[in-house]
């Protein structure tokens, strides 16, 4: 019997003085077993960071043809395509073939500098794709943040996010690799 995704809750609530986007948004996020909660709550943060109009999870890890998050225009075109990790530089190829825009949150330190090193020059010829590295400190502490039923703060100035969940606060500052 293959085991189910947990579900969690999320009042996500941001305020982004460098894009001028404030709102409240309630999420429904599915951690696939074979996802820790610190990806998933990359992928709130992820979420956070590019909060907007038409900005949806895809289906998940264990789909090849969606993103981790991706926002659409009424005509179906894909305006932004968020992956998480390291994937493989095809995919963020095609990726950057489908969308206008693809942007990157590698994470894991040894594995991230390795990939860079080994994918970096020919990922810097797709001009649509950013990416952001976040440092496995960064990753432990939103890990920390995961709970069933969450109510989190997300204040984004300058580049820096600030994530709170009532008890704790984080910073995080994303390094910008490309």
């Amino acid at each position: 019997m293959a085991l189910k995704s947990t579900i969690f809750k999320a009042d996500l609530n941001v305020a982004d003085t460098d894009r001028q986007v404030y709102g409240d948004f309630p999420l429904t996020v599915a951690c696939h077993p074979s996802e820790t909660t610190q990806r998933m709550m990359l992928r709130i943060l992820a979420f956070a960071l590019h909060a907007g109009e038409g900005l949806a999870f895809g289906r998940g890890i264990s789909t090849d043809d969606e993103p981790d998050l991706w926002q659409r225009d009424l005509t179906n075109r894909i305006l932004l395509w968020v992956e998480l990790g390291t994937p493989d530089p095809d995919r963020l190829r095609k990726a950057s073939a489908r969308s206008d825009r693809v942007v990157l949150y590698a994470y894991g330190d040894r594995a991230v500098s390795v990939w860079w090193d080994k994918h970096g020059s020919q990922l810097g010829r797709l001009d649509q794709l950013t990416v952001y590295r976040l440092d496995d400190e960064v990753m432990r502490a939103l890990g920390n943040m995961a709970q069933p039923g969450m109510a989190l703060q997300c204040t984004v100035a300058d580049g820096e996010a600030w994530l709170s969940d009532g008890r704790n606060s984080l910073a995080i500052t994303p390094q910008r690799l490309q």
